[in-house]
C-alpha cells in the first residue's frame, strides 16, 4: 500500500550508503511475455558503516524468483520482501549476491525502468528507475563497472546494446541471438541504458586528439534512416570542441545515440549510450528549420558532454542535481556561441531566463538551485537548476576569467575522476585552482529568488541579483535531460 502522504527527502539527513557494489554482472532474457533479469553484484561493506546494518535493496514491481549469496541458494526465511525493497539481515563484509526477477516491461505504463513500446525495448533510469529492473543500491553515490548480456529474439529484435564497449555476441538456440557489453568506469544506477530492436544504423567514425578511432552510431527506427546526417555532424562537432575547449577526450571505443519516437524524456546521457526522442535527432532539409537544425545541434552537445560532467564525475545525491545539469547547460550554451552567433545565442537565453526562470523564482514553486527538501526528485528537474544552475557556472567564469574557469575545471576532474561529489567539490576547486575567495558563491546554491541579500555583517543590500544574472545565461528544454 502506497503512504497517504509522500515522504519528504532532507539534504540535512544524507548519510553514505552502508554498502558499495564493486562490480555489477546482468544477463536480460527479453520475452514477448516476461524478461527473466538475472544481476550477480560484488559487494563489500562501506568503511563508515554499522558492522551489524543489514543490506536493503532498492526494488519496486518486481517479481523475486531467487537470492543466492556466495552462490548458494538462500530460503525465504533468511530475507525480507516488501514492495520497496529486498533485505538480508545477516550478510559478510564481502560477498557475491545473485538475484534473479521476472518483468513484464510491456505493462509497464510509466516508462520508467525497462518497457517496450513500438516494438522496441527502452530503459529509463534517471532518477530512480533502475529499482523497477532489478534489486538493487539505486542511488547516484553507489557506482559500480557494469557488464550487460542481452538475449532475445533474432528476428524480432536484431540489435541489442548497451553501455560501454562491444565485448561479445552471437546465436544461441531456438532463433535467439546475445551481445555482451563492458563498461569499464564506474558508474550509478541511474546511467544505464538497454535498447533491443529493429533499429536501421548510420554510422561514422571520430578520430580523437590522441589519434583513437572512435566508432560513432546513430541507431533510429526504418522510416527515419535519412534524417540523421546533421545529428552525426553534431557528435564530431560537440567531440572536437570538447578537446579544444576543456581538454576531455571521449573515453570508449564507441558512441551511440538511440532515436525513438516515443521515448518518454527528451533526451538521457546514459554512458556511452545517450537516447532520444526521435525529435531531438532527426532533420532533413525539407522538414527542419534553421532553428530545428541549432536546437538538436545543442541538445546532441548537452548529452554529449555529460559524459564527462555527469558521468564520469556524477552527484553525491539528487539534490546536487545542478552541479551536472547546470554545469552541461552553460558547456552546452558555450558551444552552440562559438558554433552560431554568441551575441544572438545570449539574447535567446537571457530571454528564457527572464520568462521562465524568473517567473518560476518569484512564485510559489521557488526552490534554490540545491534544494534542501523534496518529495518527488521528478519534480525538481526545472529552469531553476538548469537554467539558474547554469547561470552560477557562468558568473565562475566571468568572475576568474576563462583560463581560471579552465583550471578550476581541470582540477575539479583531476581530484573527483570516477566519483560522485557535491556543487560544495565544485566550488572549492574553483576556489583552490585560482586562490580566490569564492565563500559568498554558496548562498547562489542554497536562496531562492532573484532579489538582492543584505550581508550578514554590514547589513547593506548586495547587488540586485537580477542584474548579476543576466549578465550571465539560460536554455534548454524543459523536457529533457
Amino acid at each position: 500500500m502506497k503512504e497517504a502522504t509522500p515522504r519528504t527527502i532532507y539534504l540535512k539527513d544524507y548519510s553514505p550508503p552502508d554498502f558499495l557494489i564493486n562490480e555489477t554482472v546482468l544477463r536480460f532474457e527479453l520475452g514477448d511475455e516476461t524478461t527473466r533479469v538475472v544481476s550477480h553484484l560484488r559487494i563489500r561493506r562501506s568503511a563508515t558503516a554499522d558492522t551489524a546494518a543489514p543490506l536493503v535493496l532498492d526494488g519496486e514491481n518486481l517479481a523475486l524468483v531467487s537470492v543466492a549469496l556466495g552462490g548458494k541458494p538462500l530460503p525465504a526465511e533468511a530475507y525480507l520482501v516488501d514492495d520497496k525493497s529486498l533485505t538480508l539481515p545477516n550478510v559478510p563484509d564481502a560477498f557475491e549476491l545473485t538475484v534473479e526477477t521476472c518483468l513484464r516491461p510491456q505493462d509497464n505504463t510509466r516508462l520508467e525502468g525497462l518497457y517496450r513500446s513500438s516494438g522496441n525495448f527502452c530503459t529509463q533510469c534517471e532518477a530512480e528507475g533502475f529499482r523497477r529492473i532489478t534489486y538493487y543500491l539505486d542511488r547516484p553515490d553507489v557506482l559500480s563497472v557494469f557488464t550487460t548480456t542481452v538475449v532475445a529474439d533474432a528476428a524480432k529484435y536484431p540489435v541489442l546494446l548497451s553501455n560501454g564497449n562491444p565485448a561479445a555476441s552471437g546465436l544461441l538456440e531456438d532463433g535467439q541471438h546475445y551481445a555482451t557489453w563492458h563498461d569499464p568506469y564506474p558508474k550509478p544506477s541511474y546511467l544505464f541504458a538497454l535498447v533491443a530492436g529493429d533499429l536501421a544504423c548510420h554510422r561514422d567514425e571520430y578520430v580523437t586528439a590522441s589519434g583513437r578511432r572512435v566508432d560513432l552510431r546513430i541507431y533510429v527506427e526504418a522510416h527515419n534512416a535519412d534524417k540523421c546526417a546533421h545529428a552525426m555532424a553534431s557528435v564530431k562537432k560537440s567531440m572536437q570542441w570538447d578537446e579544444e575547449r576543456f581538454g576531455l577526450e571521449y573515453d570508449l571505443d564507441i558512441y551511440m545515440i538511440v532515436a525513438v519516437d516515443d521515448f518518454n524524456m527528451g533526451a538521457m546521457e546514459n554512458k556511452g549510450l545517450n537516447v532520444f526522442n526521435s525529435r531531438f535527432v532527426l532533420a532533413r532539409p525539407d522538414t527542419a528549420t534553421d532553428d530545428d537544425y541549432e536546437h538538436i545541434e545543442g541538445v546532441i552537445a548537452h548529452e554529449y558532454f555529460h559524459n564527462w560532467t555527469g558521468n564520469r564525475v556524477t552527484c553525491r545525491d539528487w539534490f546536487q542535481l545542478s552541479l551536472k545539469e547546470g554545469l552541461t547547460v552553460f558547456r552546452d550554451q558555450s558551444f552552440t556561441a562559438e558554433m552560431t552567433s554568441g551575441t544572438v545565442k545570449r539574447i535567446g537565453d537571457v530571454r528564457r531566463l527572464r520568462t521562465h526562470q524568473f517567473a518560476e523564482d518569484a512564485g510559489p514553486m521557488a526552490h534554490p538551485v540545491r534544494p534542501a527538501a523534496y518529495m518527488e526528485i521528478n519534480n525538481f528537474y526545472t529552469v531553476t537548476v538548469y537554467e539558474k544552475g547554469a547561470e552560477v557556472v557562468r558568473m565562475y567564469e566571468t568572475l576568474l576569467g576563462r583560463d581560471g574557469f579552465r583550471r578550476g575545471m581541470d582540477l575539479y576532474f583531476k581530484r573527483h575522476d570516477g566519483q560522485a561529489v557535491t556543487t560544495d567539490d565544485f566550488l572549492a576547486a574553483m576556489t583552490d585552482a585560482n586562490g580566490a575567495d569564492l565563500e559568498q558563491f554558496r548562498r547562489w546554491y542554497d536562496q531562492a529568488g532573484t532579489r538582492g541579500w543584505r550581508s550578514r555583517t554590514s547589513g547593506s543590500r548586495k547587488q540586485d541579483a537580477t542584474r548579476c544574472v543576466c549578465a550571465s545565461p539560460a536554455h534548454r528544454r524543459p523536457d529533457s535531460r
